[in-house]
């Protein structure tokens, strides 16, 4: 997989700089990002501690924006406090997305019930701050789909981060509008599911993300923490994947994530 031999210019759209892998060291995972040419990260909060934590780490750091949101496994524990955090913090000038939320029925860590409230009560958020929507969706396609349908006139822009659906349901999300952003997962011996994926989301619906500390794509999946600058590295594979120049896709996807996330 042939890294970049010029500058290219790439946004990770779904990074998490305030978990512990990563937020000791963020001055230097940042020197990294950018001299591989990942110049813009958005870091997304999971929970009310870590809400907090996008707030004061994106005013820090100028090329940082953020996202606030409660992921779907606490939503068993959530309180209306940390909603009301969220509602709050999504006020803040460089908070340019509402998530990551949604619904995950592959693990047990929170009942279904709660898990659509949590949902359906971040949707009326980003509906009234008007901003983006970022979804988790696991195990959930049918339900995720319900809810949002729910919402279809409020929510004006939805991405679903760390896609890994069938061409089928690749196809469902693009017919409604929606955005789909890949990770690192792409580039893995057997994620031929996901590479059907890609080649079918046209460039002006994809972005590309790490979900960083985890899931680092290959060549480094086994030797080292995700970061920012290892974005090259699924950038690489998905232009391989759409048979075009690197240096065009990372134009378009950077493109495509500019407009939806209105970065400057």
């Amino acid at each position: 997989m042939p890294l970049p031999l010029k500058m290219i210019n790439l946004i990770d759209s779904h990074a998490h700089l305030t978990f512990k892998e990563l937020a000791g060291s963020l001055d230097s995972v940042l020197k990294r990002s950018i001299a591989a040419g990942v110049t813009q990260c958005i870091t997304i909060g999971t929970d009310a501690e870590h809400n907090a934590k996008v707030i004061s780490t994106i005013d820090k750091y100028k090329n940082l924006f953020g996202s606030v949101g409660i992921h779907p496994h606490y939503a068993s524990d959530v309180s209306q406090a940390d909603i009301d955090q969220v509602s709050r913090l999504a006020k803040h000038p460089k908070i340019v997305a509402i998530g990551e939320t949604g619904l995950d029925f592959h693990y047990d860590f929170s009942k279904p019930d709660a898990q659509k409230g949590l949902f359906k009560a971040l949707l009326e958020i980003a509906a009234e701050r008007k901003l983006p929507v970022i979804i988790h969706s696991r195990d959930a396609f049918d339900e995720t789909m319900e809810t949002i349908d729910k919402f279809a006139d409020k929510n004006a822009k939805i991405v679903f981060h760390c896609w890994g659906g069938t061409p089928n349901q690749t196809r469902i999300v693009l017919d409604k509008g929606f955005y789909i952003s890949f990770t690192g997962v792409i580039t893995f011996k057997n994620a031929q599911q996901t590479q059907d994926a890609a080649k079918i989301v046209p460039l002006e619906k994809m972005m590309i993300e790490t979900d960083c500390p985890y899931m680092s794509p290959e060549p480094l999946r086994k030797q080292k923490i995700n970061e920012p600058a290892l974005l090259v590295h699924t950038a690489a594979k998905i232009a391989e994947l759409k048979q075009v120049s690197l240096e065009n896709f990372a134009d378009a996807v950077t493109t495509t994530t500019k407009q939806f996330f209105n970065l400057p």
